[in-house]
């Protein structure tokens, strides 16, 4: 092999050695998309859900953004209606949270499913990972509503091989020093504890997204 071959083999294969280490040194851009759960209600916007996983989760060494798109109020037809714009191009993975104000307004069990499998549809088929997180009715539903609202969510992530958190707000939902003073929104302290809870299904979800680039 001549000389000038030879360099130019060198040179080519230490830029693809320093182009594989970029892309593997990429911040990998995750979105919280839900409601006020997520959103952070009456929280400064480092106290939000996103914020404090994302500092969580670089504590342990995990090179992530977490976008907030968590809209107080929303429905699942509400999510629907806004995922596309709200989820910009190269996100790597969502965190799907939504639910929680269909039961509260008795939307019937079957919409909520519709929207949410829409949603899990148009970002899958954006190449965007989902980590579902689940939700229960509120016991004043009743026990008929209750078996098919909380059904929708293990479903759903066994239909679509979704990594899935069963009950986003685990740990927070029966303690009162841990919700805001409406007995229904985390403070500071409740959002701390769904972070510690959640964060070995994000540290999995993101070793999961890394692998699949």
């Amino acid at each position: 092999m001549a000389l000038k071959d030879l360099l130019s083999f060198f040179f080519g294969l230490a830029m693809t050695i320093a182009l594989s280490a970029a892309a593997r040194a990429e911040t990998i851009s995750l979105v919280g998309f839900g409601d006020s759960l997520m959103a952070g209600y009456q929280l400064a916007p480092e106290d939000a859900f996103p914020a404090r996983l994302e500092k969580a989760l670089k504590d342990k060494g995990y090179d992530v953004a977490i976008s907030n798109a968590g809209v107080s109020g929303d429905t699942t037809a509400g999510g629907l209606a806004r995922i596309d714009w709200s989820v910009p191009d190269g996100t790597k993975g969502v965190i799907l949270e939504l639910g929680a104000n269909d039961a509260l307004r008795g939307v019937p069990p079957e919409e909520t499913r519709g929207n949410l499998e829409a949603m899990v549809k148009r970002l899958k088929e954006r190449g965007i990972a989902v980590l579902l997180a689940g939700m229960l009715a509120p016991p004043n539903m009743g026990g008929d509503y209750a078996a098919r609202f909380n059904a929708i969510y293990p479903e759903l992530a066994k239909k679509y091989d979704l990594p899935f958190y069963p009950f986003f707000l685990d740990g927070v939902v029966t303690e009162a020093g841990l919700k805001l003073e409406d007995g229904m929104h985390p403070n500071g302290d409740g959002i701390g504890v769904m972070v510690e809870r959640f964060l070995p299904m994000a540290e999995q979800f993101i070793t999961a997204v890394q692998e699949g680039e």
